[in-house]
This record gives structure tokens, C-alpha cells and sequence, in this order.
């Protein structure tokens, strides 16, 4: 590994007194800003630029924590690991992780840290795992997924499907003393925890190939427990010990799934680009968590964009590059509001940030557009160009959103 610190900028004051956004879709994994931040009402014709600096290539996601903002990008075909002062965006050290992924969509990491503390997690696309230390950057611990695990990485090449073929991108989450990864180990390691601060193994579990969608953890009929949707099926673990507690098969080809679990009520949902928007009942019978079909859209066929829940409805981007609006309670269409983004179809991507009473939306050519989470019909807010092109989840703390394209890092002051 190569290390680089900037010492002079090590000792830099962390002057931002913000609210952490650490992890992917923030810090409840769910795209929702916490209660009693500042939000924006509206949006300016030309946001506020507080610094922007010059990024490699890359779909990994920013992520701040302790006036720090954490990322990844493709440096000379490494995947290289960056934290930069949240208030100025001056570097404060790098380090490089592995060599990078590159396929059909570009070159470089697609995975979003997760920042505790004073620890960060990084997970490179081929499988690379490292506990840095968020001070300096330094390797606290590693694993590899290949090496360690009998994990399969082929790349963009025949029938390879779900992680093996565009990269381990579902990032990891941290679960009290554990952090738990999707190592799509064959041999009983499909998720794996690991102690924090060792890397021991604490447990591992299941034989599915991993997907691409993060794991979320929620208690559901009673039991806490780990959500993944992987290329085989969507599943729950008992998130002390990994112990299987319900699983439904969903099969599609190459093993494309992209969005990360939604959980509303007693439903957990996900969908894919061939199955729809799927809708999994969980309930306690005998002891036991049973899951069953609620419902499922066949016509809701979301592609890479995990959508929000804001109440009792989804928001999300349609497979029309369309804006929808979905009641969790039967599945049906509220709404729908054309021209989300002009990408074609098959590659369109958006976003989305819950506000309170409204939703951002970054979408995949740059633009800002908030709007109303209004189940009643489609209100905007306000429309800005923001960054160039990208598939990035903002991170946001203070007012300020931090989001990235393949050539800069860029700080704007949403509420000015």
C-alpha cells in the first residue's frame, strides 16, 4: 500500500461543528437528512460553491464525519482512498487501497466508505477490505475477499454474474462492536461480521454470489437482523450471529441487483430491472419470522437508483426516467412526472435526499431539482445544475451537500 499524509494539514483544525453524514444514504442508510437539521425550502438558480477540487474517476459516494468528508476515487489505476478538511476541501492524507475495476461503465471504485469514529471501512470493487485508521489513513486491519474467503471476482467477461462481474459496490455497515460486508464467499461467507477493531471474524453466513445493493439492518417481527438482496434472493440474518431467518428467491439475468432495501411498516422492499418493485411481509409465527409476497409492481422495473420512503409512499426514479410515486400500502402508482433525467433508459440514474417535507434529487447529468413529497401530485421546487456527469449519493451536514463526478469534489451551501 502507498501512504501519503500532508503533515501540515493533518494539524489543521476541524472548524466544521456539523452533523455526520458516515455512512451510504446517511446515517440511518435510508437517504433521510435527521430530524431538526437546516433544510433548504427552495433552491437557488446558482448555488453557493464553497470550495471544489480536482477528483479522479469514480461511483463511490462521499461521506463526512468529525469535519472530515471521506472518499474514493481511480488514481493511475488504483482505487485510492482521500480525506479532506470539510470546510476548505484541502487534503488531509490518501492512501491507496488496490489496483481499480474498470468495465463498460468507467474505471475506478463504486463502493462508499463507512466513517466510525475514528475508524474508516473501505471496500474495493475487487474485494479489497481495509479498517483505516481515520486520522492519517494508516491500515488498522485487512481481508480480502478473494484471498480470504473464496470470494469470485471475473470482471465484465461471459456469464459472470452479480459482484464477480462490475465489483463489490454494496457497502458495509456497522453494527454496534461489528461491521458487517457482503463478501459473496461461496462457502458459507456470502455476509461476514467482523470485530471492528481486529478483523477477527465474529460470523459468517449463507452461500449466495453477491449483488450490488447495500445490506441494511432493522428490526423486523421482533428480531434485529441484516437485510441483503443478493443476485439469489432477498434475505434476513440475525445480525448476533448470522443465523438465516427467512429468505425469498429473486432471479434475474447476470444478477442485477442494484437498490438497497427500503423497509416501511412490515414490508421490506426492493426491485430490480426484471422482477419490479417487490414488497416482502415479514411476521413473528411460533417463534419463528415467515416471509411472505405483500404485493408486487411488474411495471416498476427500477433499474441502479435506490428510491426513499417519505410516510406511506416511495419516490423514486421510474423505468421511463421517470419521477414515480408509489403507495407502499398496495404498490399502485400515486403519480408519475416525466424527464427525471435524459440518460437512456437502461443507464439512467438519480439520487434522492429526504428533506423533512421534501425530496432532493441529484439526477445523472448534474441537476438538483427539488420537489414536494407530496402524494397528491408532482411540485417542484426548484431545478440547478450542480456537478457534470455522475452516479453519485451526496452526502449532506449542516446546510451544506457534498457530491462528486468523475472530475471534482464539490462543497455547496444549500440554504444561501
Amino acid at each position: 500500500m502507498i501512504l501519503r499524509v500532508l503533515p501540515a494539514l493533518v494539524l489543521t483544525a476541524l472548524t466544521v461543528s456539523a452533523a455526520d453524514w458516515p455512512q451510504w444514504r446517511g446515517p440511518d442508510r435510508t437517504g433521510h437528512v435527521r430530524a431538526g437539521e437546516p433544510v433548504p425550502e427552495k433552491l437557488a438558480p446558482e448555488p453557493r460553491v464553497i470550495w471544489r477540487t480536482p477528483i479522479g474517476e469514480g461511483f463511490a459516494s462521499p461521506v463526512i464525519s468529525g469535519g472530515r468528508v471521506f472518499y474514493l476515487d481511480n488514481q493511475d489505476a488504483q482505487e485510492v482512498a482521500h480525506a479532506v478538511d470539510a470546510a476548505t476541501g484541502k487534503e488531509l492524507w490518501q492512501a491507496t487501497i488496490f489496483s481499480s475495476h474498470k468495465d463498460g461503465f468507467g474505471i475506478g471504485p463504486r463502493c462508499t466508505p463507512v466513517a466510525d469514529g475514528d475508524r474508516v471501512f473501505v471496500q474495493s470493487a475487487k474485494g479489497e477490505f481495509q479498517c483505516l485508521n481515520a486520522a492519517d489513513g494508516k491500515v488498522i486491519w485487512r481481508k480480502n475477499f478473494v484471498d480470504d474467503f473464496g470470494a469470485i471476482y471475473i470482471g465484465e467477461k461471459g456469464k459472470a454474474a452479480g459482484a464477480s462481474r462490475h465489483g463489490a459496490t454494496g457497502s458495509p455497515i456497522v453494527d454496534g462492536e461489528n461491521v458487517i460486508a457482503q463478501v459473496g464467499g461461496m462457502q458459507g461467507a456470502s455476509l461476514v461480521a467482523f470485530k471492528k477493531t481486529t478483523g477477527d471474524v465474529v460470523w459468517k453466513s449463507e452461500n449466495d454470489q453477491t449483488a450490488y445493493a447495500a445490506p441494511f439492518i432493522a428490526t423486523m417481527a421482533g428480531v434485529k437482523q441484516v437485510i441483503s438482496f443478493t443476485a439469489d434472493a432477498l434475505i434476513g440474518l440475525q445480525t448476533r450471529d448470522g443465523k438465516p431467518l427467512w429468505r425469498v428467491p429473486l432471479k434475474t439475468n447476470l444478477g442485477r441487483h442494484v437498490t438497497t432495501p427500503n423497509v416501511w411498516r412490515d414490508l421490506v422492499v426492493v426491485a430490480s430491472h426484471q422482477i419490479g418493485l417487490v414488497a416482502t411481509k415479514l411476521t413473528s409465527t411460533a417463534g419463528a419470522v415467515t416471509a411472505s409476497e405483500a404485493w408486487v409492481n411488474k411495471a416498476m422495473t427500477i433499474n441502479f437508483s435506490s428510491p426513499v420512503v417519505v410516510d406511506d409512499h416511495l419516490y423514486g426514479l421510474g423505468p421511463a426516467k421517470n419521477l414515480i410515486c408509489i403507495d407502499l400500502a398496495t404498490g399502485q402508482l400515486a403519480w408519475e412526472n416525466p424527464g427525471l433525467t435524459p440518460t437512456s433508459a437502461d443507464r439512467a440514474e438519480a439520487a434522492f435526499l429526504v428533506m423533512g417535507k421534501n425530496v432532493l434529487a441529484l439526477n445523472d447529468v448534474g441537476e438538483l431539482i427539488l420537489f414536494a413529497a407530496d402524494p397528491a401530485g408532482y411540485k417542484e421546487l426548484g431545478r440547478t445544475q450542480a456537478c457534470g456527469t455522475n452516479w453519485c449519493n451526496p452526502a449532506y451536514a449542516d446546510g451544506r451537500l457534498y457530491l462528486r463526478d468523475a472530475r471534482e469534489l464539490i462543497c455547496l451551501d444549500l440554504l444561501k
